[in-house]
């Protein structure tokens, strides 16, 4: 096979828009993912306004897939304090499901070339890479984009500096049917965790929570464990007792990392969660995983029209991009997350923002970003 123009690794949020936004741009590229479409993830699927221009810039009409329409915010503590605002930008609500399959046909659509597979390993040598995958296909390229989730044995194999450390955070999804309002998402804290709820299309509801490891394992099951702790929380006691499992059990994964990562490693151009992972409390992971994959392929295409002389200045371009849009997110999303999982802090946090409301909607807007705007 000759020289490819680019290859994406990973085929969730962040690869396929990358694939799409490359492939609109009439460059070749080849996407390798090892699960098929569609597929359900654990994830809190509500995504930030700030990318509807983005969107319809990719030719993508999300409002065919009936996404509900999300502009109010409601928070509890542990003990049930509970706080309302309103977005600032507003959202909507999509299972990962739906759109992943959406973007999936799109980018074939476009031209990309799909392979269902699993890379084992990636070799960087004279400005180009070669990677073999698990069906000793050997592709490739002088550019890879890394979109490969939030933990991947291509961490191990890269070396990364975070896959060294063992991380405590457990995420457990699942879609439910029951009464709960369009245009709201509900973030109620819990003892050692926290949990989002929305409505997605279709009329159901995504609940996701996180949870450390040391909380979970002290019991026999998910049922025991939203039993006797999450519920704890008398908003989420409400919302589980008025709502009916629709999955036939619901998802888990473990080992969630929130430290830092390198935007760039091995000459890889990382996006989405491989880059970078946003505490689900700040509910804007997947608006920053279209984001990061609009900027990576801004400067893609830079490059290959040769105004980006060098792989160096792509890479230093793409790192100080990277940082300016989502280095302070994720800083204030850690620290967030920090504050709000102590059950005293949080109260008094509360407390707080109810004298002084103004204080939430400042910390919803460090975290959220504006309307993403094309530049090519």
């Amino acid at each position: 096979m000759g020289e490819l123009d680019i290859i994406i690794i990973g085929g969730g949020l962040a690869g396929l828009t990358a694939g799409i936004h490359l492939s609109k741009k009439e460059l070749r590229v080849t996407l390798i993912e090892k699960n098929e479409f569609p597929k359900h993830k654990v994830c809190g699927e509500y995504i930030s306004n700030e990318v509807i221009p983005y969107l319809e810039w990719l030719d993508l009409k999300i409002d065919d897939l009936n996404p509900t329409n999300i502009n109010k915010l409601q928070f509890s503590s542990v003990k049930g304090t509970l706080i309302n605002t309103k977005l600032p930008l507003g959202g909507f609500g999509i299972s990962r499901y739906e759109l992943d399959n959406y973007l999936y046909k799109k980018a074939l659509s476009n031209g990309c070339k799909i392979i269902k597979d699993e890379v084992e390993s990636i070799a960087f040598e004279k400005e180009k890479f070669t990677i073999i995958t698990s069906h000793d296909t050997i592709l490739s390229s002088k550019i890879v984009i890394g979109a490969f989730g939030k933990r991947s044995n291509i961490d191990l194999n890269l070396n990364r500096k975070f896959i060294q450390h063992k991380s405590p955070w457990l995420a457990v999804k699942a879609h439910y049917s029951g009464n709960f309002p369009n245009d709201l998402v509900g973030l109620h804290n819990f003892e050692g965790g926290y949990c989002g709820i929305s409505k997605i299309e279709n009329d159901k509801i995504n609940i996701c929570y996180l949870t450390k490891n040391s909380s979970f394992k002290e019991y026999k099951s998910i049922s025991d464990f939203q039993n006797l702790v999450v519920k704890q929380n008398p908003h989420l006691n409400i919302i589980f007792e008025h709502s009916e499992l629709i999955f036939d059990k619901p998802l888990t994964i473990g080992q969630v990392s929130f430290s830092p990562k390198k935007a760039v490693e091995n000459h890889i151009l990382m996006i989405g969660d491989t880059a970078g992972l946003i505490h689900p409390l700040c509910g804007n992971g997947m608006a920053m995983a279209i984001h990061s994959a609009k900027i990576v392929s801004e400067l893609i295409i830079d490059y290959n029209n040769n105004d980006i002389k060098t792989r160096v200045d792509l890479e230093k371009k793409y790192q100080k991009k990277w940082k300016i849009n989502f280095y302070w997110r994720l800083k204030v999303g850690r620290l967030l997350a920090t504050v709000l999982l102590n059950t005293k802090i949080s109260d008094l946090f509360l407390k707080l923002v109810t004298v002084f409301p103004f204080l939430l909607v400042m910390i919803i807007k460090k975290t959220h970003g504006k309307p993403i705007l094309t530049e090519n």
